[in-house]
């Protein structure tokens, strides 16, 4: 559960109650008037109500310039109340994160910061020291501080939500990542003279082959990112960062491209291309699945348009991309 707090004038107390007791508030209680004229109301929420008594209280108290809402978290109640069987399979079937507590957990993985860029790098040189030294313990350490997931993620947030800020932000701060990670692997791969006649490295050389198995991986990587997240379960994204897999490509990319491997280079290449289309059309259409979406109608329409188009986009790449394979293993294999 979560409780929301409110400020509010007296005069919204009888709106704020209505809603209390139409939504099923396991509680409601009001304090008294402060020095501003505002009353302090909180309602305890079950997390199958959350989001539907946020827009309540957004249609009750968007035109108030005095009025505030906070959602808190409850880490125990007591005494537990029993569950219905009805409130069970409603709780079953509802998403538990809210609409809000999504944008405010993924928008931060979209911003480009000295943070980000730092993790980027340091991810990147873990990760090409451990596919050169086929040490695959390292490269599992880089897959899980990389934060390369997170502005993919948010940039299917912001296609869900029709909100072209969010999907810009993501979009530079996806990019950026990748051009980082990328320049300093060349830069490597320069620098760390690479004997492929004798060269053995495993995770290396793995990364230069793409089949359909990397395009369902990836695929389900995205899905299973979105469900962590709408379920509230963020923890479960350090599997998905290990499975997914988005650094090492890109490290293997740069490295090949700095020994002047093109061949191998453009397997690490298909590979990349494949993994970042898979995460974002998964991402996209689990969001839709989900339920993710604007609250005005204005907005639902825009959303509605701006991911139909997207998804459209995202599936002919994959359908570009997944030909060039064919036509990458039919070369190598007449």
């Amino acid at each position: 559960m979560k409780i929301i707090q409110i400020l509010a004038d007296g005069s919204y107390l009888s709106a704020l109650k209505n809603i209390a007791e139409k939504l099923e508030a396991a509680d409601y209680w009001v304090g008294p008037e402060g020095q501003d004229g505002r009353h302090e109301i909180r309602l305890l929420v079950k997390p199958e109500k959350r989001q539907d008594t946020l827009d309540a209280l957004q249609a009750a108290l968007g035109n108030s310039e005095s009025a505030k809402w906070f959602l808190l978290p409850v880490e125990a109640a007591l005494p537990r109340a029993e569950e219905k069987e009805s409130d069970k399979k409603e709780k079953a079937n509802a998403m538990t994160a809210s609409r809000e507590e999504l944008y405010n957990s993924i928008e931060k993985s979209a911003r480009l910061d000295s943070n980000f860029l730092l993790l980027v790098f340091l991810s990147t040189v873990v990760v090409a020291i451990g596919l050169l030294e086929d040490n695959i313990a390292v490269v599992i350490g880089a897959m899980v501080i990389a934060p390369l997931l997170g502005p993919n993620i948010a940039l299917a947030l912001g296609t869900a939500l029709g909100d072209p800020s969010l999907m810009w932000k993501s979009l530079k701060t996806t990019l950026a990542g990748l051009a980082l990670a990328l320049g300093l692997s060349f830069l490597i791969g320069m620098l760390w003279p690479l004997d492929f006649a004798s060269f053995e490295s495993k995770e290396l050389l793995t990364r230069t082959y793409v089949g359909l198995d990397s395009a369902a991986l990836a695929f389900a990587s995205g899905a299973a990112a979105v469900l962590s997240l709408t379920t509230g379960l963020p923890s479960v994204l350090v599997g998905v960062m290990v499975a997914v897999a988005l650094l090492p490509p890109t490290a293997t990319l740069g490295l090949m491209l700095g020994a002047g491997d093109w061949e191998l280079a453009t397997g690490a290449g298909l590979l990349l291309a494949v993994n970042i289309v898979c995460v974002n059309l998964a991402a996209k259409i689990s969001f839709l699945f989900r339920g993710i979406k604007p609250r005005t109608w204005l907005e639902k329409q825009k959303a509605r348009q701006s991911m139909t188009l997207y998804i459209i986009i995202w599936i002919l790449s994959l359908a570009i991309l997944l030909f060039a394979i064919y036509l990458r293993q039919e070369a190598a294999f007449p």
